[in-house]
């Protein structure tokens, strides 16, 4: 049996679109409204914050080059090309 209401059965492969009750003005009234809501970081947040990802790339950047070497001269070893 189906969970579908009986005389309803979806296409294969379509799924349902949500219907716009409001139309586009209602959408762009709805886009200020939440845009008002943002809060912006303070610049010097946002330094620091830019600061902790550059520190953080850098960290990830030199334990993958050292593990990068490390596996390279364990694969020496080995004589495994």
């Amino acid at each position: 049996m189906s969970d579908q209401p009986s005389g309803k059965q979806p296409k294969a492969g379509k799924l349902p679109t949500p219907t716009m009750k409001r139309g586009i003005g209602g959408f762009f009234k709805d886009l200020q409204r939440e845009s008002r809501q943002i809060s912006w970081p303070l610049p010097q947040e946002t330094t620091r914050l830019t600061g902790t990802v550059i520190a953080v790339c850098a960290m990830v950047s030199v334990f993958l080059f050292l593990l990068t070497t490390g596996i390279r001269a364990l694969f020496q070893i080995l004589g495994v090309q």
